[in-house]
């Protein structure tokens, strides 16, 4: 029999639902896996967090910490365990415009983010859909739409706010806890509760949007070109790349974000895209930021698309490594995605964040859904696993020590592990299949 939990300390006063609670089943999950925590904690301030903490500490449960938002990984939730739900701490303030430093809190979605910053004419490169929660995502990279202009995410994050394993909040940039600031950016999730960011946002209203789709052969030249296009293009231009089996051909459904609001920039950025294969269809708009990651995008996590997802980077595509990813999606066992990365993410260090991943121009990600579960997915990826240099912790469901090995190989992954257990000893937050 379940020990029974303890009542929570006077100081926390936030919600606190456990199974039978009405509200437990729209809180329980992300939304890929779904969750049977034993209570689910919603502080309402930096205070109610330190105090969720402590109590989590006394318990001797399973911990999961969750932003709110999508939650690709499952991380956000547990069985039997904890979960620290930050949704609450959602405020967006311009501390100050003319440097475009913006408090980000982390249980803010992508989404209200956008929407707080387009009367000022700023924006934060984030995630791809307006429901992605900015703590999980600000923690480990952030891959946005904006990616090739604007860099990731983190390598914007001018400050954090944290709460450690002992319940102390601390402060930490470039000049004060120094080493904790370097994990927090791409390591963030082992080390305690990032409750805010200063982030420095980029200035940004319209974009060119284009969604072409192309057919692509199995000989991979389709997916090569766009690969070879992309690693000359201009920064302006990020794209996102969905291979679709298609009876016996494969779609490339491409989205195209350029970073300018010139139709005509859009329109000269995105012709050589239309060159790399068969055109299917093709559109090309103007539009703003925000339209990118509407409001409408937000919506409950309650385990409504169970998946399993893994991936990996590449520097250069070469041919055969288009056609081994041209063969992973026609065998129609997993969804196949692909991320123009490179650009100014590579003008940053691969010491000066826990993401090390500084010379690769492509992130290839690979998702299978019920009744497929880990071992269709390993056996899906076996033929481009050999080929792929490094990964990347928010697209990764498994975070298994070969995988920390991916995201944090060599001398990045024992600093990541030294400044884990230097700020969280008893390693409260550090994933349980790395705890050994």
């Amino acid at each position: 029999m379940k020990p029974a939990l303890s009542t929570p300390p006077r100081e926390f006063g936030g919600n606190v639902v456990t199974p039978g609670d009405r509200r437990y089943a729209a809180l329980r999950s992300t939304y890929t896996t779904r969750g049977a925590p034993a209570a689910i904690l919603l502080p309402r301030d930096t205070r109610e967090v330190v105090a969720a903490v402590r109590f989590a500490r006394e318990q001797g449960l399973p911990l999961a910490v969750r932003s709110g938002g999508h939650g690709l990984t499952g991380a956000g939730t547990n069985d039997g365990g904890l979960v620290v739900d930050l949704s609450a701490l959602d405020q967006v303030e311009v501390l100050d415009p003319g440097t475009r430093l913006v408090r980000v809190g982390a249980g803010a979605r992508w989404a209200n983010v956008a929407k707080a910053l387009a009367p000022y004419g700023l924006a934060i490169s984030s995630g791809d859909h307006g429901n992605v929660g900015a703590g999980g995502l600000a923690t480990g990279g952030g891959i946005g739409w904006l990616v090739r202009q604007y860099g990731l995410t983190i390598d914007h994050v001018r400050a954090v706010e944290v709460v450690l394993a002992d319940g102390t909040v601390v402060r930490a940039d470039a000049d004060r806890e120094p080493e904790l600031f370097w994990a927090v950016r791409g390591a963030g999730a082992g080390i305690g509760i990032v409750v805010a960011f200063e982030i420095e946002a980029t200035r940004v209203r319209d974009v060119g949007v284009a969604q072409i789709a192309v057919a692509a052969g199995p000989d991979g030249d389709t997916l090569h070109r766009w690969a070879r296009y992309l690693a000359e293009a201009p920064r302006e231009l990020s794209t996102a790349v969905m291979l679709m089996p298609y009876g016996p051909s494969t779609v490339m459904s491409i989205t195209a974000v350029v970073a300018d609001g010139s139709p005509k920039r859009a329109r000269t950025l995105v012709a050589p895209l239309l060159a790399i294969g068969d055109l299917l269809d093709h559109r090309t708009d103007t539009m703003p930021y925000t339209a990118l990651v509407p409001t409408a995008h937000l919506h409950p996590n309650t385990g409504q698309q169970p998946a399993i997802t893994t991936n990996g980077l590449l520097a250069g595509m070469s041919e055969g490594d288009a056609r081994a990813i041209m063969a992973m999606a026609r065998s129609g066992r997993a969804l196949v995605q692909l991320r123009s990365v490179g650009g100014a993410v590579n003008d940053v260090p691969a010491d000066a964040t826990a993401y090390p991943h500084r010379h690769q121009d492509t992130l290839v990600v690979a998702s299978v859904f019920p009744p497929d579960g880990p071992a269709a997915l390993d056996a899906t990826w076996r033929g481009v696993s050999k080929r792929m240099d490094g990964a990347y912790v928010n697209f990764e469901s498994r975070l298994t020590p070969a995988a920390f090995q991916r995201i944090y190989p060599g001398e990045t992954g024992t600093a990541v592990t030294e400044v884990w257990r230097r700020y969280d000893p008893d390693g409260l937050f550090r994933p349980a299949s790395l705890s050994t």
